[in-house]
């Protein structure tokens, strides 16, 4: 209970500092390699917005969303080291992006038994049979 509420609180806060991330687009003209990380973040934003309403449902969005803050994290933290970009950001743009995905990966849904990843309860011989009657337009049976 005390987790699955710790991930809401984390997934509203990462959700509403990535849609933060328009108002830099709206206010100031940024490169257009920057414009478009930003959009697609502000993106991923609104969605871990949603997510936070019932989390084991999107499990496969928060998992995205670590570890993609992890390798964003990583990647500018290289980049860094070698002089690629500000070596500021190790300071102000890599821990967040690391706390992010640490956060996320710790306190990701389980998966559950009784139901699948998609949180969705079905029989597996059912979901087999289904899946060939699509693909072979007959059942195996017949």
């Amino acid at each position: 209970m005390i987790r699955e509420r710790a991930l809401k609180v984390v997934l509203v806060v990462v959700g509403l500092l990535f849609v933060a991330g328009l108002y830099p687009l709206l206010r100031f003209e940024p490169d257009p390699g920057e414009a478009m990380l930003a959009v697609v973040y502000v993106t991923l934003g609104v969605f871990v917005l949603l997510a936070a309403a019932n989390p084991a449902a999107h499990r496969s969005l928060i998992a995205f969303t670590a570890w993609s803050s992890l390798a964003h994290g990583g990647l500018m933290a290289w980049q860094a080291w070698h002089n690629i970009i500000p070596r500021a950001d190790l300071l102000r743009a890599v821990p967040p992006l690391l706390l992010i995905g640490v956060l996320l990966v710790a306190l990701a849904p389980k998966k559950s038994e009784r139901t699948g990843e998609l949180g969705i309860r079905a029989c597996p011989k059912r979901l087999s049979e289904m899946g060939w009657q699509r693909f072979t337009g007959q059942s195996r049976r017949g």
